[in-house]
């Protein structure tokens, strides 16, 4: 008689229970030591349990009362969250919730839901090879029906055989769903043509040409590489129409986007055409653009025309610009109580000390600016420590040869700078910090550690900058005085520094505001501001990890 109970009185699986019987049957025809090997295996606690939970995940979807109700909770955990985010600071219960939902080991678990709702848990066995006659090759016949929706694959032409194979194949697209085409494979006929001879345009005009079903005879690929779609985020800083590219391998497959989109990169297995979608499209077809390396040769090659033409002399800023084409970003959640420093940057004259100013004045206890360091002496209405901190130039040098400077430039003989540490005890004091250096200070600014939220103070068209700049009076910047206006002078020299602020630093900016009415500025900019304390912004990837 078999033993059907387990050493901690624990019911053998049934499946298990007639294995074993079948082993005391066998005993008189297989060697001792295997059967007892066996006997061992399968009368072991680990196996059965093992089996029992294989078992009970296996029902899942079958037994009503199991049944997962989503199968993608961590992309619901992740909107939750997006939702939250407003309202931690009005809320303690959504601000628990929100830091509830980014604990590793709430996210670990539903991750391991996700897994077992999409049944992710079955191993993945290599195919069986099948022997087969070496002098023919293995054929498949893919069949496809024709829709409005583009195919979503790509050929190119072997150099080495001329033969004509599938290139790329586009992540989300009817090719992709099927599952049955493949990177590599060589189409041999499509709807009974033989291809042989013909070139990718030859081909695809057999394909325009054809309605209802497509037929293709291809030769599958000896090695097959399954598409993993990446995680990877980026924004864009260059705007990009694939009508307009003549190197692009198909324009059907590109993707057109504008300077600040952000675009889920889905592939970058080929080195000059990245595969993506809008972030915004999550459920779309993948589409072409290109590399970062192809956009950056094409960047060099135009200042290299610019140069010949004789115009690069105009603007000694192409050999310092870092060339910003994308910017691999990731959604940045805001912490109640810990707010981003507000940074306004343009040019002189533009107006960001005064709107730094009013929005200050509308809540001084929540918005404050650090007090600047200068060496020059104190003017008779200046209290030390209000206006600026008044210190000796060979202090303030050491200081800024230590790094203690966030920014920091001279203006008449005399030095000025704002200090990283009064930058700090401002945010670690819980309010928000407004500054507006000196835009040559931006990269120093732009840390994992202050995480700033730059708003780039733009200049309107010349016409609307003398108007508005009249009707309100204002005083030129340019003068220590401040007793007279700006002059056309003024004017334009303010749109050029503000054009090379943007030729340089433009793919820093997280928004921006025209400011022709400081009226009109002054509410965008409180908008702006608000948008940054309570929703999640994309940030550049090492801030948030």
């Amino acid at each position: 008689m078999t033993a059907t109970i387990m050493a901690n009185d624990m019911p053998f699986d049934p499946v298990l229970s007639k294995l074993i019987s079948s082993l005391n049957d066998a005993e008189t025809l297989s060697g001792e030591s295997d059967l007892l090997f066996l006997r061992t295996l399968l009368q072991s606690k680990e196996l059965n349990a093992l089996v029992t939970v294989h078992g009970k995940v296996a029902k899942i979807g079958k037994d009503d009362r199991l049944a997962p109700v989503l199968s993608d909770s961590m992309q619901v955990a992740l909107e939750v969250l997006e939702l939250l985010a407003p309202r931690c600071l009005i809320s303690p219960l959504c601000r628990e919730i929100f830091h509830l939902l980014q604990t590793p080991h709430l996210q670990s678990l539903l991750c391991a839901h996700d897994a077992i709702a999409q049944k992710d848990f079955y191993p993945h066995l290599p195919e069986i090879p099948v022997e087969v006659d070496e002098t023919e090759p293995t054929v498949k016949i893919v069949q496809l029906v024709k829709s409005n929706e583009p195919l979503g694959a790509t050929i190119k032409t072997e150099e080495e055989t001329g033969k004509i194979v599938i290139a790329r194949i586009m992540h989300g697209g009817a090719a992709d769903r099927s599952g049955l085409i493949h990177v590599g494979d060589e189409v041999i006929e499509v709807n009974g043509i033989n291809v042989e001879g013909k070139t990718p345009g030859d081909v695809l005009q057999i394909l325009q040409n054809s309605e209802g079903t497509i037929t293709f005879k291809l030769v599958p690929s000896d090695s097959r590489i399954g598409q993993r779609e990446s995680k990877v985020r980026v924004k864009a800083y260059f705007d990009y129409n694939p009508e307009n590219d003549p190197y692009i391998p198909c324009k059907e497959a590109g993707l057109g986007f504008q300077k600040g989109d952000v675009l889920h990169i889905v592939s970058q297995d080929d080195a000059y055409w990245w595969q993506a979608r809008k972030e915004t499209e999550k459920t779309a077809r993948a589409g072409l653009i290109p590399s970062r390396a192809l956009q950056e040769r094409r960047i060099i090659h135009e200042r290299n025309q610019i140069q010949t033409n004789g115009e690069s002399k105009q603007n000694d800023d192409f050999d310092r610009e870092l060339i910003a084409t994308y910017d691999e970003v990731a959604k940045l959640y805001p912490r109640p109580g810990s707010y981003r420093p507000i940074v306004l940057i343009g040019p002189p004259g533009v107006g960001r000390n005064e709107l730094k100013r009013r929005l200050i004045a509308r809540d001084p206890e929540k918005y404050r600016s650090p007090v600047p360091y200068t060496t020059r002496p104190a003017r008779p209405y200046e209290v030390p420590g209000r206006e600026y901190l008044f210190v000796t130039r060979e202090k303030m040098e050491a200081d800024i040869d230590a790094g203690k400077f966030i920014e920091h430039g001279e203006f008449r003989g005399h030095l000025y700078g704002t200090s990283a540490d009064s930058v700090k005890s401002i945010i670690h004091a819980g309010c928000v910090c407004v500054i507006s250096p000196h835009y040559t200070g931006l990269k120093a600014l732009r840390t994992p550690q202050l995480k700033p939220f730059v708003i780039h103070i733009k200049t309107p068209p010349l016409e609307e900058l003398k108007e508005t700049r009249t009707q309100s009076k204002a005083r030129s910047t340019f003068d220590e005085t401040c007793s007279r206006s700006f002059t056309d002078e003024e004017f334009e020299d303010m749109l050029k520094h503000d054009k090379r602020i943007e030729f340089l630093y433009g793919h820093y900016f997280d928004d921006e505001i025209v400011n022709g009415d400081l009226a009109t500025s002054l509410e965008k900019l409180i908008k702006i501001v608000n948008r940054a304390e309570t929703e999640p912004n994309w940030a550049p990837v090492a801030w948030v990890q």
